[in-house]
């Protein structure tokens, strides 16, 4: 499904239908691919839709509009677009940060926000050498390939999954890449975070090495006094693809508490 939003025609993929919506918003290099295999476990309950961000999956690419702010308003656009009355934001890595600051904004109808391996509000605490290394991570077939397998997962993925990866690492559009790299990830939002009155639940990998557990807690957490966080074992930054069945597990059981 195609929507304007904000005058950029972005790609949908929807899944199921229920009385709570479920709206996927996926990390920096991916698509609204990535939760396939978690929105098939959750879709007989849940009306599960995912965003292809500005400048990602099938979603066109404006010459401008890549900061947090930006992916934000594309995505209440099509909230308000698909009429939505009741919904949870279920943010992975960069999408972790575009859910907290739209929640930050307390719109109308939404119930809680599940942060997947997400990226802190704060700037991503990276070096100059680091974010250069990232511009070219996902230059090539065979540099997207090394970094899904030695900085994105720490445990096995399907081969299908590791092709879908590499696809999309390579549809992004450059603006999309510098997009993150040069305006979204330097924003120092936490300010906002105090805004946030819904219900969080925080979900990371033991073994991340794009936000570790230290940056987890100590950037996300701490924002959310008593919220659930879940640590999962072996596991790095790709969740949705390495823990499918947990992170579908623990939405589906935080959508039964904020009913």
């Amino acid at each position: 499904m195609k929507i304007i939003a904000n005058g950029v025609e972005l790609n949908i993929t929807e899944y199921g239908q229920g009385e709570t919506a479920l709206v996927f918003l996926h990390f920096w290099g991916g698509s609204s691919l990535t939760w396939q295999g978690v929105m098939a476990g959750l879709s007989e309950d849940f009306r599960c839709v995912a965003i292809d961000a500005r400048g990602a999956g099938a979603s066109a690419a404006p010459a401008s509009g890549y900061n947090t702010g930006d992916h934000a308003d594309d995505v209440q656009a099509v909230i308000q677009t698909l009429e939505l009355q009741r919904y949870i934001l279920v943010g992975h890595s960069m999408g972790g940060k575009v859910a907290q600051l739209i929640a930050s904004r307390r719109p109308q109808g939404l119930s809680g926000v599940v942060l997947v391996a997400s990226s802190p509000l704060a700037p991503m605490s990276i070096s100059d050498e680091q974010r250069e290394m990232m511009r070219t991570a996902y230059a090539s077939e065979e540099a997207a390939r090394w970094t899904v397998e030695n900085i994105l997962t720490a445990s096995s993925i399907a081969t299908e999954a590791k092709q879908q990866l590499i696809q999309d690492a390579l549809r992004m559009d450059p603006l999309a890449v510098s997009g993150w790299l040069d305006s979204s990830s330097k924003e120092d939002l936490h300010a906002v975070a105090s805004a946030i009155r819904v219900p969080v639940v925080v979900v990371t990998g033991e073994r991340d090495q794009v936000d570790p557990l230290t940056v987890v807690e100590r950037q996300i957490a701490v924002h959310f006094p008593g919220a659930p966080l879940h640590i999962l074992p072996g596991k790095g930054h790709l969740l949705p693809l390495e823990a499918t069945s947990e992170v579908a597990d623990i939405v589906r059981n935080f959508a039964a508490t904020v009913r």
